[in-house]
């Protein structure tokens, strides 16, 4: 009979991470393609807060399902608005997770912000480099550097603001 229980405890928290990667990738995707999605430079950059959500992913759910999250979000809002950004959005944004830790009882801890301040050269160096690549010129990486730098720092502030409100509500303790 422990083996019966211990099947449908597995399932059950298998299926909340499941329904839970589902709407982080989601929120990352919408946030990302739609909502305060501001376009900066010439080269079809813009600013979103979809980050945001990757760090948060990253912190509530185990690193596959965060990684999970990360690529399908970030790799859909790139499908729906510039694809030939998508392969090495799907890369970057997986790397962006990796740092971070969902063990610690709390969302905001020293660990996930120095990963949050980690994912500024990740980001920018990620997308310098995939720049370059694309359209082969040295000057498209310092313009792809300065504003992913404007990005990754809204998404840093975003991500302490709602880590200290779920914290308050004590989203941690309820997973």
């Amino acid at each position: 009979m422990n083996t019966i229980t211990s099947n449908k405890t597995n399932t059950s928290v298998k299926t909340k991470y499941l329904t839970l990667t589902s709407l982080l990738a989601a929120c990352i995707t919408v946030m990302t393609a739609y909502i305060c999605h501001i376009p900066v430079g010439a080269n079809g950059g813009y600013i979103h807060l979809g980050d945001t959500f990757i760090y948060i992913a990253a912190v509530l759910l185990p690193k596959p399902y965060a990684l999970a999250a990360a690529a399908i979000g970030g790799g859909l809002a790139d499908l729906l608005t510039a694809p030939v950004w998508a392969p090495a959005t799907i890369i970057i944004k997986m790397l962006l997770t990796i740092g971070f830790t969902n063990s610690s009882a709390k969302i905001i801890n020293i660990r996930n912000i120095i990963a949050a301040v980690v994912a500024y050269p990740i980001t920018c160096l990620g997308y310098a480099f995939a720049e370059m690549l694309l359209f082969g010129s040295e000057a498209a990486f310092w313009v792809s550097v300065s504003g992913n730098l404007v990005q990754v720092t809204g998404s840093l502030i975003c991500f302490i603001i709602i880590g200290f409100a779920l914290d308050k509500a004590g989203i941690k303790k309820r997973m």
